[in-house]
C-alpha cells in the first residue's frame, strides 16, 4: 500500500506559522490526489485542504487565506503550509492518499501529528 510519513506538527503561538510534511512512498502511481485532515477532541475528522493529480486545490473555508497544501513530486512529499494560526487549528493533522483502483476511491492514512496553538 501507499505509505504516508508526517512530520513538522509542533507547539506555536497564535499568529505564527507551521509546515507538515508527508513524505509518501509505495506504488505512488495509483495515487489520484493528497489530502490533509485535522481532529480535534470530541470533534468529527474533518477536510482541510485538498490537491488533485492535475494541481487543483481546495480549502475548508475555516483556513481559505491562511493555509497553503502544495507537492513535490521530486521528493515524494505533499506539503500543508499554516500561516496566522489560531487556538481553534489546534487538532491531530493526518495526511491522506485518495487512490484510484478500477475507478473506485480508496483511502490510505499517515499516523497524525499534532499541531497545538496557544493564545
Amino acid at each position: 500500500q501507499v505509505r504516508l510519513v508526517e512530520s513538522g506538527g509542533g507547539l506555536v503561538q497564535a499568529g505564527g506559522s507551521l509546515r507538515l510534511s508527508c513524505a509518501f512512498s509505495g506504488i505512488i502511481s495509483v495515487i489520484n490526489a493528497m489530502a490533509w485532515y485535522r481532529q480535534a477532541p470530541g470533534k468529527e475528522r474533518d477536510l482541510v485542504a485538498r490537491i488533485r493529480s492535475g494541481s487543483t486545490m481546495n480549502y475548508a473555508d475555516s483556513v481559505k487565506g491562511r493555509f497553503t497544501i502544495s507537492r513535490d513530486n521530486a521528493k515524494n512529499t505533499v506539503y500543508l503550509q499554516m500561516n496566522s494560526l489560531k487556538p481553534e487549528d489546534t487538532a491531530v493533522y493526518y495526511c491522506n492518499a485518495e487512490i484510484l483502483v478500477g475507478g473506485l476511491v480508496h483511502n490510505d492514512w499517515g499516523q497524525g501529528t499534532q499541531v497545538t496553538v496557544s493564545s
